[in-house]
C-alpha cells in the first residue's frame, strides 16, 4: 500500500524521502526519483508532510517513538499523517505525544487494495481539524479518489475499523458459502453468477468470489492483517459496549489460515482451511 501511496506523490511533482524497514522494498521509489532514509529520523528531516503506512500498531509505535523515531526528529511545523489501519487507543495516545510537541496530527486510513494505492483510487478517512487537513489535501489527493473529513483525531480510525469489520465477516461467510457450494454438487460458475447479481452481491463477494474459485492469492491485501482489523474491531467495539460476535467467528477463520501458513497471502486464501478440513 505504502508504495503504490509514494509511487503516486512522486507522479504528482511531490520530493519525496522514503523509508521503508526492508530497505530492498524501497528501491523501485528510489529508482523512480525518491530519496532512501536508514531511519524513521532521517526521513522526517526538512519534511513538511510526514506519512506513515505500517503494518499495526505495534509497528506504528516503533516507527514514530522508538528509537530513531519519527516523532522526535519531525520539524515543528511539519504535519504527521498516520494512515496505518491502527486502533483508535493508539491514534490517541500518538497524538497527544505530537501536540506535546506542538504538531499537528491527522490520522487518515485508507480504503482499497494494493491495487487501488497503485492507482491513486484510495479513499482517505481522516480525522483531525479543518484547517490542518486543508494544507494537506493536495497531497492526499494525488493519491486518492476521495478525502473524507470525519470529524476529530480518531474518527478515521473508527471508521475503518468499522468498514473492515463489515468486509471481515462478509469474506468470512463468502469462503463457507463457497465450500458449501463446492461440496453440494451445485454448478459453482453458475452458483456464483447468481449470488454476484443477486441481492448478497458486492465488489467483495465479486472480487474475492474469483479470487477463491481459481485459487489465485497473489497479494491484494495481507490475510494476517484481516485478523488484526477484526482483533482491533472487537476491542473497539467493547469500549462503546458493543459486541462484536460476528467479528468473532470471522477473526477465528482467518486465525485458523493464518495458523495452517496462509498468513502471508491474500486475505481470499481464508477458504483454504474450510477445504482442507
Amino acid at each position: 500500500m505504502g508504495s503504490g501511496m509514494a509511487a503516486n506523490l512522486l507522479k504528482a511533482g511531490f520530493p519525496l524521502t522514503v523509508y521503508n524497514r526492508t530497505a530492498a522494498k524501497a528501491q523501485p521509489l528510489v529508482d523512480a526519483g525518491a530519496r532512501l532514509a536508514s531511519t524513521p529520523a532521517e526521513a522526517v528531516q526538512g519534511a513538511s508532510v510526514v506519512i506513515s503506512m505500517l503494518a499495526d500498531d505495534a509497528a506504528s509505535r516503533n516507527v514514530w517513538l522508538g528509537a530513531n523515531g519519527a516523532l522526535a526528529a519531525a520539524d515543528m511545523r511539519a504535519i504527521l499523517i498516520e494512515s496505518s489501519t491502527v486502533s483508535p487507543v493508539w491514534i490517541a495516545e500518538l497524538a497527544d505525544e505530537a501536540s506535546r510537541r506542538g504538531i499537528q496530527f491527522l490520522d487518515a486510513p485508507v480504503t482499497g487494495s494494493r491495487m487501488q494505492a497503485e492507482a491513486g483510487q484510495l479513499s482517505f478517512l481522516v480525522g483531525g481539524s479543518d484547517d490542518t487537513l486543508a494544507v494537506v489535501t493536495p497531497v492526499l489527493q494525488a493519491m486518492s479518489k476521495e478525502v473524507l473529513h470525519l470529524g476529530p483525531v480518531g474518527s478515521g480510525a473508527k471508521l475503518k475499523l468499522i468498514n473492515n469489520f463489515l468486509c471481515g465477516v462478509q469474506i468470512a461467510s463468502l469462503a463457507q458459502g463457497l465450500t458449501w457450494i463446492e461440496r453440494s454438487g451445485l454448478d459453482r460458475e453458475k452458483s456464483l453468477a447468481f449470488l454476484k447479481s443477486g441481492a448478497p452481491g458486492s465488489p467483495v463477494l465479486a472480487n474475492l468470489s474469483a479470487r477463491m474459485a481459481t485459487h489465485n492469492y497473489a497479494v491484494n491485501f495481507v490475510l494476517k492483517l484481516m485478523a488484526k482489523d477484526l482483533l482491533y474491531a472487537q476491542n473497539e467495539a467493547a469500549r462503546c459496549d458493543v459486541d462484536l460476535t460476528t467479528a468473532q467467528v470471522a477473526r477465528s477463520l482467518f486465525e485458523s489460515a493464518v495458523a495452517q501458513g496462509y498468513g502471508e497471502v491474500d486475505m481470499s486464501a481464508v477458504i483454504e482451511p474450510l477445504r482442507n478440513k
